[in-house]
């Protein structure tokens, strides 16, 4: 959900005026949008068989979904840079190949190694391709009425795909191969740069501000070793000495990165866009709400398959409700955005899902989907769609031209910056807190069972918490008044887009 674009930005393609092929580019646009939604989510499903396959450990099982995470958020900024001065065009159809063979890559992986290596291969092009889609939707339709429709459709197909994503992830897994839930994407995405190379018409911004590598690698290194960090926190301890010099490592980079972004001339992260009130307490709510949800994806994923004993299809089916919540919250939100403001929508949308969390952390053994997992579900998804589409309008309403870019890419990359912290810190907490009640019951296995769901439950009242902060933020720094129909209906449409990106 990112793009550079500037005022200066240039089409290439020949003549003036609409470009006659810009509804089948809005095609094969769309087409790889669902392509990178439905990986996102099939992969939550296959996540326990592809666990058992190659004797992940329960500490490592989420760099499965944080190494795809960390190298897309990390590199997100600058995979906007390099496809508004290298071309679009070239960059999209470049970045999809290379997805695909990094799908290739992962689906045939013999052991975790090379199944990580590969999802974070995976989110380094999908860190050029989703800003060099958006970019090229943007100058290919240039009549606002056509724009919207446009984006209409990408933001549709972000929430509904994540819906599709999760039934074709549990099909795949189960009546094929969790390796399946990858090498879909290879036909796909082939089919995809072929028809991109004949049919979308190239852009380019007509002056190059250079790229902050040295950005981009202290900020990728600095979450790396923060996540590295927390998943050796759940093995070797809190105290240990290499868990201590991670993140302190982490801590260096980190602070680099911002003394960086001070000096340099054209900054990775321009640090005015977060500095002001109304966008930074945006963007901090959106980074506590992915640390907050995607470990409460992984967990929930492990107590339908593992408590339940769910299958991966039913596991599927059981997490629709969640994409269809956050489909009608973000459509709620856009009526509520233009008589009460964003403070108040997204406060009491991050306030309704706290509450949703809250219920989750009565699941036993012996809960009912019906009369406690589904109720909850539904909750926390509207919620969520509310403040999602909250978070956007807030982040991106008002901002400078030329900061623009910068600005929505940051609602994306601070969400899956939270999502990879909080799936690595929450899997620790969640696996800590079973050891430590398997330790005190014995290893019998009603306390095996019983353990596990200590564990979840104590992932989801962190999460309420982070949640309740998140809320508070909200109130504390948002003042921005109320929002106009066209913002609100924008806001919607990109909210669509970051929910599918969790």
């Amino acid at each position: 959900m990112t793009t550079t674009l500037d005022l200066t930005d240039q089409a290439t393609g020949p003549g003036d005026g609409l470009d006659p092929k810009r509804f089948r580019a809005l095609a094969i646009i769309a087409v790889a949008q669902l392509m990178v939604v439905l990986d996102a989510s099939v992969v939550i499903i296959a996540l326990p068989s592809a666990q058992r396959a190659l004797h992940i450990s329960t500490a490592n099982r989420q760099w499965m979904l944080t190494a795809y995470t960390l190298s897309f958020a990390g590199l997100l900024l600058l995979g906007g840079r390099i496809a508004d001065y290298f071309g679009r065009k070239r960059m999209f159809v470049i970045s999809l190949i290379g997805f695909a063979g990094a799908s290739a890559l992962g689906g045939l992986a013999q052991n975790s190694a090379m199944l990580f290596g590969a999802r974070a291969l995976q989110g380094a092009f999908a860190a050029v391709m989703a800003p060099a889609a958006l970019s090229l939707l943007t100058v290919a339709f240039t009549e606002p009425k056509e724009r919207a429709r446009a984006f209409a459709v990408y933001g549709g197909i972000a929430g509904g795909g994540a819906a599709i994503g999760l039934i074709l992830g549990g099909f795949l897994t189960e009546f094929a191969s969790w390796r399946w839930t990858l090498l879909i994407n290879v036909p796909i995405a082939i089919v995809a740069a072929v028809a991109a190379f004949r049919y979308v018409t190239e852009s380019r911004a007509s002056s190059n501000h250079g790229y902050d590598l040295p950005g981009a690698v202290t900020v990728t290194g600095g979450l790396l070793a923060l996540v590295y960090g927390f998943t050796k926190a759940g093995t070797d301890g809190w105290g240990a000495s290499v868990t201590v010099s991670l993140f302190a490592a982490a801590a260096v980079l980190l602070v680099a990165f911002v003394v960086i972004e001070q000096r340099v001339s054209h900054p990775l992260l321009p640090l005015r866009v977060v500095l002001e009130r109304n966008r930074g307490g945006s963007f901090l709510a959106s980074l506590l709400v992915g640390v907050a949800m995607l470990g409460t994806f992984l967990s929930l994923t492990y107590y339908f398959q593992g408590t339940l004993h769910y299958s991966a299809l039913k596991s599927g089916f059981a997490f629709v409700p969640f994409s269809l919540g956050i489909i009608g919250g973000a459509t709620f939100a856009s009526r509520l955005l233009p008589r009460f403001g964003p403070r108040v929508v997204m406060t009491g949308g991050l306030l309704l899902a706290t509450a949703g969390l809250a219920l989750f952390t009565t699941l036993d053994v012996h809960s009912a989907y019906i009369s406690v997992v589904l109720p909850a579900e539904v909750i926390v998804s509207l919620g969520m769609g509310l403040s999602f589409v909250s978070m956007s309008s807030t982040a991106l309403i008002g901002v400078n031209p030329e900061d623009a870019g910068v600005a929505s890419a940051l609602v994306n990359t601070t969400q899956q910056t939270g999502g990879t912290l909080g799936a690595a810190l929450i899997n620790t907490i969640a696996t800590s807190a079973t050891v430590s009640y398997v330790a005190a019951h014995g290893k019998s296995v009603a306390s095996l069972t019983a353990g596990s769901i200590h564990g979840y439950t104590t992932a989801f009242t962190f999460s309420a918490i982070v949640l309740a902060v998140a809320a508070v933020s909200a109130v504390t720094l948002v003042q921005r008044g109320r929002t106009s129909q066209a913002e609100a209906a924008h806001a919607e449409d990109e909210g669509l887009v970051l929910a599918a990106s969790l």
